[in-house]
């Protein structure tokens, strides 16, 4: 009896000192970009489906790229823009959407069903779409603002915000200049990190930044800023001094799509997740909430003419005609950028 006690208890304690896999939680790993959702909607899906929605955010395509490369499989949702999209394909990181569990998918514009940067739409499903230009305020800018010059205008020196964003800063001086914001010819490259230079250096930039811009401008504390439109329209809800334009030049025209990781730890979960996203009754309080343009026919509907008459949010044609989309940087050509890029924020 003693013995069978001594193995009783041998047993327990070999069974105490082994690591069972946990069940798994129902989860579903999503990294988006900062203020780029109603928060409610987070919560009416985890409500309605029971899964978890682990959210993490990222401030630019180049900071978000460094975390997949890293470690994709801590992701199963992502919202890459255009471009990026282009370059998570050529590294294999996508999986390919299947359609058939994602029936909201229906209410997607068929315009942006075939985007270059992804044939067919077979790896992306478009989230929110929109253009770069200049927020500025009426009361303290006396000038059309119908041109990237005048970022430049010693008149409002110490008053202009410019994007923290390599593509974004780029492409718009590029633009000015008369270049396609997608060259890689380096004379062309040069002469925009030149003229970036010589903004910083007499003074023009109050501050590199991204998301802090909205509210400063939204508190009078400086006069243009370059800003993407949902980030304008924001801003003017709160504050009527604001408007908006996209310059003459032409601009950066972008979609944000949402991805799939390919081998995504929690698949049934991201189409869920996905499809939920695409419900028209969802789309519309997203773009409600974050003032973004809306792929989505169905929400484009249930918003009506306030939608379809706001010309930040919903551009007219001629605005997009002389708009481009980014095409993606190559690898042998991002040290050319980097480099002019850390020449641009180490000006004095």
């Amino acid at each position: 009896m003693k013995k069978l006690l001594c193995l009783v208890l041998s047993l327990a304690c070999v069974l105490s000192c082994l690591t069972f896999p946990a069940i798994a939680e129902e989860v579903v790993n999503v990294f988006n970009w900062e203020d780029y959702i109603d928060q409610s909607v987070i919560e009416q899906f985890e409500q309605e489906t029971g899964i978890h929605v682990n959210y993490m955010c990222f401030t630019t395509n180049e900071d978000m790229m460094v975390q997949i490369d890293y470690d994709r499989s801590a992701f199963d949702v992502v919202f890459p823009s255009d471009y990026m999209v282009e370059r998570m394909l050529a590294k294999g990181y996508l999986e390919e959407i299947n359609f058939d569990h994602i029936p909201n998918y229906a209410y997607i514009m068929d315009s942006l069903k075939d985007p270059a940067y992804d044939p067919k739409g077979a790896h992306s499903i478009p989230y929110m779409w929109g253009t770069v230009g200049i927020l500025y305020n009426k009361t303290m800018v006396d000038d059309p603002v119908d041109s990237w010059e005048i970022l430049w205008n010693p008149k409002y020196a110490g008053n202009v915000f410019m994007l923290d964003s390599i593509r974004d800063s780029f492409g718009i001086t590029l633009k000015d200049l008369g270049y396609s914001l997608n060259t890689r010819d380096y004379a062309s490259l040069r002469a925009a990190a030149d003229k970036l230079i010589a903004q910083k250096t007499s003074g023009m930039v109050k501050a590199y930044q991204v998301d802090e811009t909205k509210d400063k401008m939204v508190g009078n504390e400086g006069a243009l800023a370059v800003v993407w439109s949902g980030d304008a329209q924001y801003a003017i809800d709160l504050n009527p001094d604001l408007d908006y334009a996209v310059p003459k030049e032409g601009s950066n025209i972008w979609i944000d799509p949402m991805v799939i990781i390919k081998d995504a730890k929690n698949l049934e979960n991201a189409e869920k997740f996905v499809d939920f996203l695409c419900r028209p009754d969802i789309a519309q309080r997203n773009c409600e909430e974050i003032r973004y343009s809306s792929p989505n026919s169905g929400a484009v509907e249930l918003m009506g003419e306030e939608y379809s008459s706001n010309k930040v949010i919903n551009p007219d044609e001629e605005t997009v005609a002389r708009c481009e989309f980014f095409t993606d940087i190559p690898e042998s050509s991002m040290p050319l950028y980097t480099t002019l890029w850390n020449e641009v924020k180490n000006a004095k």
